[in-house]
Formats: structure tokens, sequence, C-alpha cells
């Protein structure tokens, strides 16, 4: 055996293994009696290139599962392809390849770099979801839905992206932003599918509880954030005069009904559907205006305390529910259609934002709820009183407590037929169309005659065609001569399909399922193979799609639980929510561009560097770090790294330097690092083989005389095994789990291998070292495991167990106390009695010295942990 590591060779005869051996199948003949256990990396999208995110997500789940397999678990870990997605289209307009041809490119690239890994896929089990025997499930799903009412279409204004040239839900706007491509999203009005997803508003919300433990508190926190539960009441104001529809008033939604007596005018949003109806005489023009200024801020802006308050006055008055007096309605920029009705009343000497807005176009402050020994007045009020108080001006309900004003009040207006309590949510329903051609087709037709029908089940899957040009503009599947073509399944007469594509979250919302049994042909998937597997035991991505996929998922599971599909009520039972692979930048003055490789070093000047562009040498400015992402030109390729230092080290560099939920920084030293430690592991076997070989499966000695370096060295071992164990499958701290080993092999380098005794406590530390590290760079420890004359893979070895009586240590440190206060500690044996805690206590001056020439009224003695010593 090579002292040196060299890592090329071994990774890829390893990897052909474990192909040859079907390793890595879940329900493998004999695993029926074997719990489960489902572990799940979030899919990624076929970009083209995996990055260091990318590894660091993949090495953590690959860790997890190759340890439960170790542990006697059926595993499941499977892989697929997000394979549907704007790139792909754009990649067709601007290189004129077809979406599908780049798509299936990029998965085979991909992959490539996965196997290289040494990633424990079960790679039968791949799906991707641009393929028709994957979305024609789908399809089948939304026609269901759709035949349930949880599919359904209405006119609505809609986030638009206008270079992606489609509709986006409101988790994919970013500060008023694009999440694909950072064009500012506008409003447009257009009829678009929606998913009910509003239905099941309170359960996603209850079921909440239930993870905790399992699931991050932020991102527990996050969803309940979204999903947004107000209770309080709707108030309906009658119109001074009925509009054009027949609308007779204008209902809005309140937390505060106790301060209805307070309201002096109405706000409603820029996207209110009766806004052009209440629009009068000569406002007309400037609500319009208005309104479409408003429409195209950014709605985070909107909601923010310190934006600024805008309104126009409609021209149109409500009455006032109690005192009937008339109240004019204003359109206003900081009114969302998101929340609520869309239309808020106006209370500005209770709420800061009416406050300002009434400050600054001259409306009424009219207080109702007074402050407990102070007495408000609207006209010198400095800013609006938010807290509970006692009712005033408010005629039935003066001197009440706000508080239970709010039930008073609300029960008055459901009495005379104005209002009733109600539980609104900031969730609105799924918006799932999109105006492209990579995405699974919705699969309905539309016919004058018979209006929006499904299409039939035996015509899914509803095919995107091939021929289709890529202008970006608009959809290709509208523009395209023939496949929007179709007779109407009902009567037959000329109809045509909707050209609508599904946005892409509808695919990642049920893919976990669909692994189960990724060759099912008879629906989405196996029943009984998603009740073998289902719900996934662990899942792992990050916090960025803690609203977006994880909500949807959620949403699904409910739907298909309802359909009879599956019987459970929530998708993952434990989530890790990884953090940011970030590098340091750096940033030319002249290019703008950031150079993480290019810029070059000053020779002789530390921490300098110039620019690497050609002919230019400015020198770089050195930026923060950055998260990872090609736009940044800061992305790390983990071939490169695989090629230079091995696929083990790039794992261990991804798992050790932070803790999995915390940000890791890149750093070429700290992979170096890790090629390092594994160079010293196999440079340990390769000079000690033969004594370790020697000594076979010896039991290694448990006993001995105090200080004896072969039982510290087992000690040691098994206290080991304790740490990892835990770090590994419980706590999922893999950076302490390595240097739990790397401690091992400091002391096994320092351990003398002089007689046979100490050859089988060296081998029983260095076969727990290979074992325990199996799952983290497991190539190395294959090719060890065989040295050390293994039988077998080293992945499908017993997890190594600890014997609880030698992780704890024969010496300990005593706390002794004199009348109840600390006055030092000693080192005596675990098992020491108290006469002996006693004398190892006597002997030590600091506490001598606060007991001699006293007398000792009572000890007392807690074994292992406490003498305390009474005097007077």
């Amino acid at each position: 055996m090579d002292e040196r590591y060299s890592p090329k060779g071994i990774e890829e005869k390893w990897q052909a293994r474990w192909r040859e051996g079907n390793v890595f199948a879940a329900e493998a003949p004999g695993s029926e009696s074997k719990p489960k256990y489902y572990v799940l990396e979030m899919f990624p999208y076929p970009s083209g290139r995996l990055h260091m995110g990318h590894v660091r997500n993949y090495a953590i789940g690959d860790v997890i599962a190759r340890a439960r397999r170790m542990q006697g678990f059926d595993v499941l870990h499977p892989m697929g392809w997000d394979a549907f997605g704007l790139p792909a289209e754009n990649a067709a307009i601007k290189a004129k390849a077809h979406p599908a041809d780049w798509t299936y490119s990029n998965i085979a690239s991909m992959r490539v770099t996965q196997e290289r890994l040494g990633l424990s896929y079960d790679w039968a089990r791949e799906i991707a979801t641009c393929h028709p025997q994957y979305y024609r499930w789908e399809q089948q799903l939304f026609i269901q839905m759709f035949e349930k009412g949880l599919a359904y279409r209405k006119g609505a204004f809609v986030n638009f992206c206008p270079s992606c040239q489609t509709v986006l839900a409101n988790e994919q706007v970013e500060d008023g932003r694009c999440w694909r491509c950072e064009s500012v999203v506008t409003q447009k009005e257009l009829t678009q599918w929606f998913f009910k997803i509003t239905q099941y508003a309170e359960e996603l919300l209850r079921d909440l509880d239930g993870l905790e433990g399992g699931w991050p508190d932020k991102v527990i926190a996050m969803q309940k954030n979204w999903i947004g539960k107000s209770t309080g009441a709707a108030i309906r104001f009658p119109l001074r005069k009925p509009l054009a529809d027949g609308t007779a008033a204008l209902e809005v939604f309140t937390t505060r009904p106790d301060t209805l007596m307070g309201a002096t005018f109405l706000s409603i949003a820029a996207e209110h559907p009766l806004l052009d109806q209440l629009s009068e005489g000569s406002e007309a023009a400037k609500v319009k205006a208005f309104a479409e200024k408003v429409r195209s801020t950014d709605k985070i802006k909107r909601g923010a305390v310190d934006y600024e308050k805008e309104g126009q006055f409609t021209g149109s008055y409500v009455m006032h529910p109690i005192t009937g007096r008339a109240i004019p309605v204003f359109v206003a920029n900081f009114v969302l259609m998101e929340y609520g009705t869309g239309a808020v009343m106006a209370v500005p000497a209770h709420d800061e934002r009416d406050f300002a807005f009434a400050k600054k176009y001259g409306l009424p402050i009219e207080v109702v709820i007074q402050k407990p020994g102070d007495k408000l007045d609207g006209a010198t009020m400095e800013a609006a009183f938010t807290e509970a108080g006692v009712l005033v001006n408010s005629g039935a309900f003066d001197g009440i407590p706000s508080e239970d004003a709010k039930d008073k009040i609300t029960a008055a207006l459901a009495r005379d037929g104005k209002g009733e309590a109600r539980v609104s949510f900031r969730l609105r329903d799924w918006l799932i169309s999109r105006q492209r051609y990579w995405g699974a087709p919705i699969p309905m037709i539309h016919c004058e005659a018979c209006g929006v029908v499904p299409a039939p089940l035996a015509s899914l899957p509803i095919e995107l065609p091939r021929d289709v040009e890529f202008t970006g503009e608009g959809s290709p599947l509208a523009n395209h001569p023939t496949w929007s073509k179709v007779a109407c399944p009902k009567c037959g007469k000329d109809a045509r399909r909707d050209t609508d594509t599904m946005d892409t979250f509808v695919e990642s919302s049920w893919y976990y399922l669909r692994f189960t049994s990724a060759r099912h042909e008879q629906g989405m998937f196996d029943p009984r193979a998603a009740a073998r597997w289902m719900p996934v035991d662990q899942y792992i991505g990050g916090i960025e799609h803690a609203v977006l996929h994880l909500l949807y998922a959620r949403f699904f599971v409910k739907v298909l639980r309802d359909l009879g599909q599956v019987k459970i009520a929530e998708p993952f039972t434990r989530l890790l929510s990884q953090g940011m692979v970030c590098k340091e930048t750096y940033r030319c003055p002249e290019h703008d561009w950031r150079y993480p490789e290019e810029a070059k070093a000053v020779e002789g000047q530390a921490g300098k560097f110039i620019c690497g562009e050609e002919g230019c040498g400015k020198e770089v400015v050195v930026g923060r770090s950055e998260k990872m992402a090609k736009t940044k030109r800061n992305v790390i390729e983990p071939l490169s790294l695989i090629e230079r230092y091995g696929a083990d080290a790039a794992r261990m560099f991804s798992l050790f330097v932070a803790p999995p939920d915390n940000t890791l920084d890149y750093s070429d030293a700290a992979v170096e690092g890790m090629s390092r430690f594994i160079g010293r592991i196999w440079r340990y076997v390769a000079i000690n083989g033969d004594k370790l070989r020697a000594a076979g499966r010896a039991a290694p000695p448990t006993q001995g005389p105090p200080g004896d370096p072969m039982v510290e060295l087992v000690r040691l071992t098994h206290k080991t095994i304790k740490k990892v164990t835990e770090d590994t499958t419980t706590r999922f701290r893999f950076n302490t789990a390595i240097s739990s080993v790397m401690e091992l092999l400091n002391a096994l380098g320092e351990f003398k291998l002089l007689a046979p005794p100490h050859f089988s406590a060296a081998a029983f530390a260095v076969q727990t070292i290979v074992k325990l590290l199996s799952p983290y760079c497991p190539h190395v420890c294959e090719e060890l495991w065989q040295e050390l004359g293994g039988i077998g893979f080293a992945c499908e070895q017993a997890w190594p167990v600890f014997d609880p009586a030698l992780v704890e240590d024969d010496v300990i440190t005593l706390a002794v106390q004199v009348n109840g206060k600390l006055r030092g500690t000693v080192s005596i044996a675990r098992t020491a009695s108290e006469d002996e805690a006693r004398a190892a206590a006597m002997a030590d001056k600091g506490v001598a010295g606060h007991v001699e020439g006293k007398t000792v009224k009572k000890v007392v003695f807690v074994p292992g942990r406490l003498l305390n010593i009474v005097v007077g």
C-alpha cells in the first residue's frame, strides 16, 4: 500500500463497485423487515453545472442516508430533476436550442458530477419533471381539483414580469422584482387559473404546531406569518348610491371594530375590482392615473411603515353603518388586496397609517378611545393612540373597555345585518397560470358552447409540441398554428386548448411521492409504496424555500389526502435548512466585475490584488463574502476540486467548516486541510497495516491499571462513537463529529504499537474510524476497510455501538463546598466513597482553611457531583 493517497483511481474503482452491486437500492430483497428511513434533498433545477452550494446540500443528505443504512434501516435516497422552468426557454431564445434538448443535456452533465461525488442515490428512481410520463399525473390531478372546486379561473390583477412575459405568484416577487431575472414586476389584469389553497389555510396553520421540534423555528415562523391569521369583523358600509353593477355596500375587514365610531374615511387598494365604478366625474382620470402608478410600485414598499402615504379621492361616499354620516372613499397606496377585502375603514386617531394620511389630506381625526388618566384631542394629537383604553364619543358604547367593545360592537352589527365576526388570512389562492412554453400544459379546453371543460383523461398526457418558435414575446403555445385546435369533448364542436402552462412549483409539490414508485403507470404513485415510505423522515434544502415550495408541498399532501390517495397530513417530518455557501469577492473599479479566481496577488504586498483582465492590471477591492452565484462570477465548480483533491475532500470540506445551518465561507486552504486529514488516516494504515491486520478482530482491552494507554485508547474510541453517532444522526453537527474523529486519530498517532495487545486496541480504533467516516468520505474508507482485511463494503457494515460503561471517566472532578459555598475542586475516582471524597477534600488547602478549628456538623455527599461540609 503506497503511503501517498491518490484519490482519482480509488474513487472511480469504488463508484463502479457500488453500481455493480446495486448497493444503494431501496427495498432490496430481505429489507422488508427493516424499519424505513426516507431521506431527501430538494432536487435541483438542471441549469448545467453544480456548485458548492449543491455539494453541501447533497453531502448532508448523503451522510444521513449512509449512516442510517449502517444503523439497519431500509433507506430510500432518490434523486431527480426539477426540469421545467424559464431558464430553459430563455436559452432557447438566446442560443436557439430547444428547451428539451438544453434540459436533458444539462441533466446528463450534472449527473456526472453527482456520481463523481459518490452520492448514494438509488438511480433507478430518477425522475425528470419535464417528462410526459411525470406531468400526465399532474394534469390528471388538476382535473380532479377542478371537479372539486379547488382549481378555478378568475380575473385579477397579477404580478407580471415584462421580461419573462409571464405571471408570477406573490412568493416569486422579491423586493418588487422577478425572482428569476430580477426585472421590475408590474401589475396586469388577466384571467388566470388558481389553486384554492385558502380552503386549507386554517389547517396549514394549525398543523405547523405538530412540526415543532422537527422543523427549524425560523421556517415555522415564516410560514405562520405568510398564512397570517387575523381575527376581527367584516363591516359593510352602504354606498351613498349603488354602483352600476348593483353593488350597494363596500365591505371592510378590521381587527379593531372597537374603533368603528372613529372612522372618518375609507381607503381601498389600487387593485380593488370596484375602483373604476367608484371613480366619478372629474375624479375618474385622476384615479386612473394614480392607480396605475401604485400598481407598478413594489408591494413590500407599499406595506412598509415608513413608506409615504398617498391617495386620491374617488368621488364616491359610503354611509357609516351606525351613525349614517357620509364618509369619503379614497384609493390609497398603502392598502393591499392581499389583506382582508382590499378596503379598510380609516380611523386616524387610532391607527398610525391613517393618522399620517389624514394629516396629509386634511381629513377629520376623531378620538373614540380615551387614554387612561388623559384626555386626547384629535386637533392637537401628534401621533395616533393605538393602545387599549375606554370608549368615548361612541354613543351607546361609551365607557366600555376597548377590548370588550370589540365583541359588543361586532354583535350589534350582526343583529342589524351590517357585519359579523370573521377570521381573515393573509394567504391568497395560488396563481398557477404561466404564459410560457416550458411547463406542464393546463389540461382544459375552451368551447364557445360548453365553456371551460376538462380534457378527457384518455387524452393525457397533453404533450408540448416540438415545432415551436421562441421569440421571447408571449407564449409559443398561443402562437402555434395548430396545437391549440381541438374538438370539444362534450359537444364535438371546434374548441381550443388552454395555452397556459402550470407554475413550476406544481411539479415540486408532489415529486417526493413519485419517488416512492417512480415507474408506476396506473397513477401518480403506488398507494402501497406511499404508505410504506411517507412521510419523508428527513428533508434537506435552503431556507429560501420556507414559504414557496414547502407551503405548496404541504397543501398538495392535504389535497391528496382528501382525494383518498394518501393517509398522511404532512409530507416532511424533519427539515434541515442548510446555510449558504459564500466566497470572498474582488471588484475591479474599471470593469465592476468580481474576480474570485482571476484576481492576481501582488508579489511582496500581502493582501493586495490586481485585476486579471488582460491589459487592465488595476488594483481590485477585496469585497465581502457573497453567496456563490453565476451572476457574481464566484462559483467554484465541484469537478475542479474533485480533480485536484478528490471527492472525499470536497465532501469533507462542505461538512466540516461550519454547522450545516450556518453560512459556509469557501476557502481553498480548508479543502486542502481536509485532503491532508484524509492523507493522515491513509498513511497510518499504510505504515501500520501489517500490525493492524495481525490483530484481526481480537477484542481490545477494556480494563487495566489507571492510566493504561491501551484502555485509555479504547475508552476514547467509545467516547468518539457516542459523539459521532449523536452528531451525525440526531444533532446534525457534522463538523464536531469530524473533529471528534480528528482527536481520536491524534491519540492513535501518539499510541505506540509495541506488542499484540497494543495492536488490538489500535485496530479497534482504526476500524471504528473507518466505519464512522464511511458516510463522510466513503471512497477512502472503502479502500481502507479492504486494506484492514474487512469483508464486504465498508458502507454495509453495522454502525459502531458504544459501551455506556466505557464512556464514563474513571477520574472525575468533584466540587467541594463549605457551608454551601464553593471552596475548591478535587480529582477523585468515579467510584470513590464518601470517606475517600472527604479525605481528598481535606487534603486541599483551600478547603482545609475553611474547616480547621471548626466543628463538622454534617457532610452532604452526592456521588460524582458534590461534597458539602457543614461546619459551625
